[in-house]
């Protein structure tokens, strides 16, 4: 027998842990809890719905989601759910909590490596003053600030905090807005492409790259309390540790690169190896005591951002990584938290606390000063102060690590993840209220077609996808009748989706040679200078490339169209979505129409048509082109196009009024301008013989669909359709509900449409609407 000494009754726990599988369930008397897989089957659909749950609740006040997270996880700890003694020994009993602890540290070893890998160090080249401003005194006025308030309470601290390597650590957590913490939120809000987004992903990764020089220092002065030669082989690990992922893994992957045909995708073979990798490295950089997480960072760091390897690795891995293991990461913090303990160890917090609200504020304050310092906007400033005191999952694996250490005990654990969460609650809703990033395009001054003068340059945006929308751009510049007198200045613009990085970027091809991603890239931009060189006295063609995700890949579009005054954004349109050629999707589009500082024009162009028009214009033909004027303002922006068209001598056009009998529910202001367009066109044109004018009297918007049916004769090459606004509402009466793509409007989807059974292209315009008319056109 066993004796045990009476006073260590206390420190000896004996439970069995059974490993085998149940074999009839519970029908039969036996617990299927008992067993790990069971248990971790239970335990992984309890954290992802719970997390799920918090989330759906959480979303209407705008919170990211690492927020509803890391409160999911805290459901599942000790402050709700595990208030029930029988729901703890059930489900998060010491072997269930032993599984969900480290899964959530594997999900934290896949988010850092995710994370490197979407990280460009290469944007520390190109950081300007302000950048580096924002970043030095966003960390060094935290740091003294942090560290002198340590100094002056220290003896109110606990033991381990006293020491100066924790009081080290401390004030550079409070200093650092780590990248990964401040990505995936800012791509949330909807914020990467915006001005403010860009900024902030440029500080954060110069105060990343202060925060990883920092953290190696404070564990070298951690293991050196121990002992003075376990920092000096922690440096000399640590060193040989970086140059093998510098020098070998680095070339690994340059190699894979080599091996990987152009525009083919990485083989999977290698991925497999990459992902097993990120294992063999937090093995190796914990068995070398440089933390756990440090291989994985290192190692996604390695590895070239974008496409293909990059952009595969993060397509591979990252739905899993944040959907399954994630949540088990948040519930292992979750399962150390106690909320309502926490007023039992005030007394020992407040000095913690103090700490931790020393940081934010400096920090706040410090980047506030420094961003009117440098003559940011006021809102801008505060966004951005708002911005960069976001915390979060970095802070959460950091803070686990200081707990290991014995730095901090369970109860300020609970209290810096507490304010932690709270810091990034309150200032995600504040930001994202402050900061409208479709703010900068609203603009009073018209950018239209038709208030363009006749003899001025033509200012147009044209958005390319990939090799074949080179082509019916070319052929709508061609019809659209530039001349010495009112050249067409373009400014081509190669939309690429965001994949495995984490940083947009958008290039000036005529200041500098670099391309993203594939050759057919550089195959567009060849195509675009041939065409200038062949009409450069008419056509000005100036390429560009960005590369953003999709829901922010709008607002490119827009700034470009802004900066370069354009009186035109001229859009593709694709049944499908943004694939990786980059096909643009119909929530660009939209987005684009909601948000434009000028027209907008989109084209439905048919893969049948496109061969005949290139055929034709070959032969010198003549172009046959129908406007169809249903009124209001998005008509009269495509009659004022149909014009410019109509000084091309291989064009012809025939305009289609649609008028209801009477003049039925016509808004008077409407038909007066309609009216005036109209008569100055046809005098215009009056005596040009390819330009045809008639006018239709219908009732309703079946007669108004009948017109149209009846002029489908294979004749017309291209349909020219406004919009939406302004129409009298008779001419499309019973049409609503037959619509599909809203960004075509009624007429002009329904011309698109196979049921119309054309061939013909189809341009839908959208005049500019000003800012003052905004919210009434909505």
């Amino acid at each position: 027998m066993v004796k045990i000494n009476p006073k260590a009754r206390d420190l000896v726990s004996c439970r069995s842990m059974i490993s085998r599988n149940p074999t009839f369930g519970v029908f039969y008397g036996e617990n299927p809890l008992e067993a790990p897989f069971p248990l971790l089957l239970l335990e992984m659909s309890l954290v992802i719905l719970i997390s799920r749950v918090v989330r759906l609740l959480l979303k209407p006040l705008r919170q990211p989601r690492v927020v509803s997270d890391v409160i999911g996880g805290i459901i599942v700890g000790p402050t709700v759910l595990g208030r029930s003694r029988s729901f703890t020994m059930n489900v998060f009993s010491d072997q269930g909590s032993f599984l969900v602890h480290n899964l959530g540290i594997m999900g934290f070893i896949y988010f850092l490596f995710v994370s490197g890998v979407k990280m460009d160090l290469g944007m520390l080249k190109t950081s300007g003053r302000k950048h580096l401003t924002l970043a030095a005194f966003g960390v060094i006025a935290p740091l003294v600030s942090v560290t002198i308030v340590a100094v002056l309470i220290r003896t109110r601290l606990d033991h381990e905090l006293q020491k100066g390597s924790s009081i080290w650590g401390i004030a550079t957590s409070m200093s650092i807005t780590a990248f990964p913490v401040l990505y995936p939120i800012l791509r949330e809000l909807n914020l990467l492409s915006s001005e403010i987004g860009r900024t902030a992903l440029n500080v954060s990764i110069i105060t990343d790259t202060i925060g990883i020089t920092a953290v190696m220092a404070f564990e070298a002065a951690k293991q050196g309390e121990a002992k003075s030669m376990a920092a000096l082989w922690y440096v000399v690990s640590l060193i040989g540790f970086m140059v093998f992922t510098v020098t070998v893994v680095r070339k690994t992957m340059s190699w894979i690169l080599q091996r990987t045909p152009e525009g083919k995708p990485v083989g999977q073979v290698y991925i497999i190896f990459i992902l097993l990798a990120v294992m063999v490295m937090a093995l190796a950089s914990d068995f070398f005591g440089a933390a756990i997480a440090n291989g994985p960072l290192w190692l996604g760091l390695a590895i070239p951002d974008g496409p293909p390897l990059g952009s595969t690795i993060v397509d591979k891995c990252e739905t899993i990584m944040m959907e399954i293991f994630m949540p088990f990461a948040y519930a292992s913090v979750g399962l150390y938290i106690d909320l309502f303990r926490l007023s039992d160890y005030w007394s020992s917090l407040s000095p913690l606390f103090i700490l931790t609200m020393t940081g934010y504020v400096t920090k706040f304050l410090a980047t506030l000063l420094t961003a009117h310092f440098l003559e940011m906007p006021f809102r801008d400033g505060l966004t951005l102060s708002l911005i960069m005191s976001l915390r979060g999952q970095v802070e959460y694996l950091l803070y686990l690590h200081w707990m290991d250490l014995k730095m901090l005990k369970l109860p300020s654990f609970s209290l810096m993840v507490l304010v932690s969460t709270l810091m990034t609650a309150v200032a995600t809703p504040l930001f994202s209220t402050l900061y409208n990033p479709t703010r900068p395009y609203m603009v009073n001054k018209r950018r239209t077609i038709q208030h363009t003068a006749p003899n001025a340059e033509l200012h147009l945006v044209a958005c390319i996808h990939d090799q074949e929308s080179v082509s019916w751009l070319i052929n709508l510049l061609e019809v659209s009748n530039p001349t010495l007198s009112s050249p067409f200045v373009v400014y081509a613009l190669h939309l690429v989706e965001l994949l495995g990085r984490a940083t947009p970027i958008f290039i000036d091809h005529e200041k500098h040679e670099k391309q993203y991603g594939e050759a057919n890239y550089a195959t567009v931009h060849s195509a675009l200078k041939y065409y200038q060189e062949t009409r450069g006295d008419f056509v000005r063609i100036h390429p560009f490339t960005a590369v953003s995700p999709r829901k922010s890949m709008y607002q490119d579009i827009c700034e470009l169209a802004l900066v370069k005054k354009a009186t035109l954004i001229i859009l593709p349109f694709h049944t499908g979505s943004i694939d990786m050629n980059g096909n643009i999707s119909h929530l660009v589009n939209t987005n684009i129409l909601d948000h434009a500082p000028c027209s907008v024009a989109i084209l439905v162009d048919k893969a049948q048509q496109r061969s005949q028009l290139m055929s034709r214009s070959i032969r010198g033909s003549t172009y046959h082109f129908a406007v169809l004027f249903l009124g209001g303002a998005d008509a009269r922006e495509a009659l004022a196009y149909a014009d410019r068209m109509a000084g091309n001598p291989d064009v012809s056009i025939t305009v289609i009024r649609f008028l209801t009998e009477n003049y039925e529910r016509d808004d008077g202001l409407e038909k007066k301008l309609d009216d005036g367009l109209v008569t100055w066109f046809w005098v215009k044109n009056e005596a040009n013989e390819q330009v045809i004018y008639r006018e239709v009297v219908v009732r309703n918007g079946e007669e108004t669909v009948s017109a149209i049916h009846a002029m489908n004769n294979d004749l017309y090459d291209l349909w020219i359709v406004g919009r939406t606004h302004g129409i009298n509402p008779t001419l499309l009466e019973g049409l609503a509900h037959w619509s599909e793509n809203q960004e075509l409007g009624v007429i002009g989807d329904y011309v698109a449409s196979v049921d119309f059974s054309s061939t013909a292209s189809v341009l839908v315009l959208q005049q500019q609407v000003l800012r003052g008319q905004r919210s009434a056109s909505r």
